[in-house]
């Protein structure tokens, strides 16, 4: 058993949105991964593939992930590994928890290998 205090959590700022990693495998050997994902209105995350799945829980505001749709707050989608997608935050932004497994791979559409993002590990 592994307990994660908060001061232990790490934040990632990227030009698309903060996120803070919960639990990862570099934070007490948790095979999955949580994340805490806000984005303001005026971000919009990159066309991506995750090799594995992710759940998403919209807890406040509203995202697009395409091509698949609107989540509201309250909302959870269940994203298949190896498929492009996108995600692109409501007028209010949004604020969201992530699950996926922590040797999750991230893509570009051309094949480009981004590796396991740092908030994922």
């Amino acid at each position: 058993m592994s307990v994660i205090r908060r001061a232990a959590q790490r934040v990632h700022e990227t030009p698309n949105a903060e996120m803070t990693t919960l639990a990862s495998p570099t934070l007490g050997g948790a095979a999955q991964s949580v994340w805490w994902v806000r984005m303001r209105a005026d971000q919009t995350g990159p066309a991506h593939v995750m090799d594995r799945e992710q759940v998403w829980t919209v807890v406040e505001g509203a995202v697009t992930v395409e091509p698949y749709g609107r989540l509201d707050a309250g909302d959870s989608i269940v994203l298949p590994g190896g498929r492009v997608r996108r995600v692109v935050p409501g007028p209010d932004g949004v604020s969201a928890l992530v699950t996926a497994p922590g040797d999750s791979r991230a893509t570009l559409p051309d094949g480009t290998d981004r590796g396991v993002p740092d908030w994922i590990a």
